[in-house]
């Protein structure tokens, strides 16, 4: 399906922990046509926000051509965001962005934060062996449960409150979890340590950059990444996150740290970034 924006109804909306809202949409063909990994856009009704807001899709129901969001509310558009109901209409475009393959290996299925959501399509996606790895700041585990019913669970907090305390990787490493191949989402020093991790224990990964966007198609080069691809000139082909991403092959994109990400635009190396989500 070639993505459409539309007018969806909101069909239902609640507060899962502090901040973070779950939002149903009546979507139509698009609801159909999603993976897991994808994204919509959602265009604030208010005029004086221009850029639409990138969303992961958290689940879908085909049958009821509904599609779910999970967000937090960052800014001025995620507030506004928030503070729809029922029957309430917003414009979105989508089914954006590529996914996740899907394949038949022993899997972790990785998210931090507000990276979390799209691990719950992912998990009711995949018939293989799975084990979901959760990483929050604090006892708010929102969507913990719901993934634990299509995947293993471990979960890792900040503070300790719930399960290991630390990181993602903590947990990996405290419980002995074994795959063959990582999914992940999530803040980009989680991504890297992941990345890192993969490559010393020979484990493909795949990972879906969190980015500012702005048009959401490709058309703008605002959320481009470091790639490692070169032409035949020596030139490295940088990759647009919604457009050839968000989701790629861990070997294929650098993860810049914000400060090195500042010296490759200054220098030239890169476009810049626009149109954060907020």
């Amino acid at each position: 399906m070639t993505q459409k924006k539309i007018k969806a109804a909101v069909y239902s909306q609640v507060q899962l922990a502090e901040g973070i809202f779950s939002m149903w949409l009546g979507a139509g063909e698009m609801a159909k046509a999603a993976v897991p990994g994808q994204f919509i856009a959602v265009y604030p009704n208010d005029s004086a926000r221009l850029l639409p807001r990138p969303i992961s899709i958290c689940e879908t129901d085909p049958e009821k051509e509904l599609l779910r969001i999970v967000y937090r509310v960052a800014g001025e558009g995620t507030k506004e965001l928030s503070s729809c109901r029922a029957g309430d209409t917003l414009s979105i475009m989508g089914p954006l962005g590529n996914g996740f393959p899907l394949k038949d290996k022993k899997a972790l299925l990785i998210g931090g934060g507000i990276g979390i959501p799209p691990m719950l399509e992912l998990a009711k996606a995949l018939s293989c062996e799975k084990t979901a790895v959760l990483g929050y700041r604090d006892s708010q585990t929102f969507l913990a449960e719901e993934i634990g019913k299509y995947a293993g669970l471990a979960v890792a907090t900040e503070d300790g409150s719930v399960g290991t305390k630390g990181t993602v990787l903590d947990a990996i490493k405290a419980q002995g979890l074994k795959a063959d191949i990582i999914y992940a989402c999530g803040p980009t020093p989680m991504l890297r340590a992941l990345k890192e991790y993969a490559a010393k224990e020979g484990i493909e990964c795949w990972i879906s950059l969190e980015e500012r966007m702005a048009c959401g198609v490709g058309a703008c080069l605002g959320c481009v990444c470091h790639s490692k691809d070169v032409d035949e000139h020596s030139n490295v082909r940088n990759k647009r996150v919604c457009k050839d991403g968000p989701v790629f092959l861990a070997d294929e994109v650098e993860l810049l740290s914000t400060e090195e990400q500042r010296e490759r635009i200054q220098s030239g190396c890169m476009c810049g970034t626009a149109g954060k989500e907020d």
